[in-house]
């Protein structure tokens, strides 16, 4: 439902540039934010202005920022489960290569509308995303509401999209030109690592970010073995060697970050570099954790990302604001390592700062709406002492029960105003036995 009259929003708290607010209100009119206040404090002259405003009161509920899940591989939705407790090289080659060379187009536009209702249903108003076929991802983006910052993963070698380098970064500036004047997605270059990208790639892709004034997207000493390829291919780790070629300034955002030296914290952080932090992801494909208590003392601006579903299994921000505060804090044997309201900055407005999105990530008057309202009745959520506190330790993505970006709701109590979810169920499922047979098919050629 796109709501063209103005939307009053009231609940229980409310996270306002200043903090949270107790009885709090968001007021909506043309896609944006007119007030945050205290719900006495709505101006009458506001309201004057503002005539048949809709009040939905969401009560002992959270009203926060829309989640921003800083990197994603959208399509990869169709491959959660398929490969699960491998190691990174095998999980490639015997089980996720097969399933990518079954995609189509169509499939993989199927594959980012599931990812898309999955993300709407968990809060996240905008990712980013890198993939091949990234008009599909575009196309689905568009159809159910998002807001997203997708890229061509560029590699050099021939993909289903390209043929060459050449072809892979004129691909690339395509995208930028055609989708420079939409409203909600846009696009940014995307080198897949140091060691899957020509150097050409590297160069000209990040002069492109200037040219073009986007993010430059790229996966980043993601694991030891990573720094160890790229030092054996150019003679220097993943950091220095980016920095030698001048791909390692304010527009970088690198994705993983694990395997860091302490040196090499200090280089991201003097050239005003982002990082993504996938924890789960890591984890789960034993990759490490990045050592984000020194990244935060350096001063990097860390955003949080779930990976693909393929490697995590899920798409779930609130999840991952979980896992980092507390893997930060074993690893520094710390309990005060990360608290809860800076892993909240990471999945909202650090999330937009560093996909280079102003206009994201807060709740504030001028802003487009774009927010997300955490269910606090549960019995898990109850009794509340502090609802940030809640947000990051206690809540998960099932208890999101409205999503709206730039006031058009998205997700409301179950329900996807903007795509038909049982239809949607229903051609996934046949994704799904379809890639069963060719997993079955490849264990067979294996024994």
């Amino acid at each position: 439902m796109n709501h063209e009259s103005p939307l009053l929003f009231t609940a229980r708290w409310v996270l306002g540039p200043e903090g949270v607010i107790e009885n709090g209100c968001v007021h909506i009119a043309g896609g944006r934010i007119l007030a945050v206040c205290p719900r006495e404090d709505v101006p009458a002259s506001l309201m004057e202005k503002q005539p048949g405003t809709e009040h939905r009161d969401l009560g002992e509920a959270l009203i926060l920022p829309g989640l921003v899940n800083a990197h994603c591989h959208a399509p990869m939705t169709l491959f959660r489960g398929a490969a699960d407790d491998m190691e990174l090289l095998p999980w490639l080659e015997r089980r996720i290569w097969p399933l990518e060379a079954e995609l189509t187009r169509e499939i993989t536009f199927l594959g980012t509308m599931l990812a898309c209702a999955e993300m709407a249903a968990a809060g996240i108003t905008c990712f980013a995303d890198m993939y091949v076929w990234s008009n599909e991802t575009a196309r689905a983006v568009h159809d159910v509401g998002l807001r997203a910052v997708l890229s061509e993963g560029l590699l050099g070698f021939p993909t289903r999209s390209y043929g060459s380098v050449e072809e892979s970064l004129a691909l690339t500036r395509s995208f930028m030109e055609e989708y420079a004047a939409h409203p909600r997605i846009s696009f940014a270059p995307a080198p897949h690592t140091a060691f899957t990208s020509t150097e050409e790639q590297l160069v000209q892709s990040y002069a492109l970010s200037k040219e073009l004034d986007s993010p430059w997207l790229i996966h980043a000493a993601e694991t030891a073995s990573e720094n160890s390829r790229v030092l054996e291919m150019h003679g220097q780790r993943t950091i220095p060697y980016l920095d030698s070629l001048g791909c390692l300034g304010e527009r970088a955002v690198l994705v993983h970050a694990v395997d860091l030296t302490p040196e090499e914290v200090e280089i991201i952080a003097a050239r005003g570099a982002k990082i993504v932090h996938c924890p789960r992801s890591n984890w789960k494909l034993a990759s490490g954790m990045a050592p984000v208590h020194a990244l935060g003392a350096a001063g990097v601006t860390m955003a949080l990302g779930t990976d693909g579903a393929a490697s995590n299994n899920s798409l779930d921000i609130l999840g991952e604001m979980r896992a980092a505060a507390l893997g930060a804090k074993i690893r520094q044997m710390d309990p005060t390592a990360l608290p809860a309201a800076e892993v909240l900055a990471m999945a909202t407005r650090n999330g937009a700062a560093a996909l280079r999105l102003p206009g994201s990530g807060m709740l504030k008057p001028g802003q487009p709406a774009d927010l997300c309202v955490l269910n606090f009745a549960g019995p898990h959520l109850q009794p509340c002492h502090d609802p940030l506190s809640h947000a990051v330790y206690a809540a998960q993505g099932s208890d999101v029960c409205l999503t709206m970006v730039d006031g058009r709701i998205v997700y409301d109590h179950g329900a996807f105003p903007t795509l038909d979810y049982p239809a949607l169920l229903e051609a996934g499922h046949e994704v799904q036995a379809h890639m069963r047979k060719v997993l079955d098919r490849k264990g067979r050629q294996e024994r």
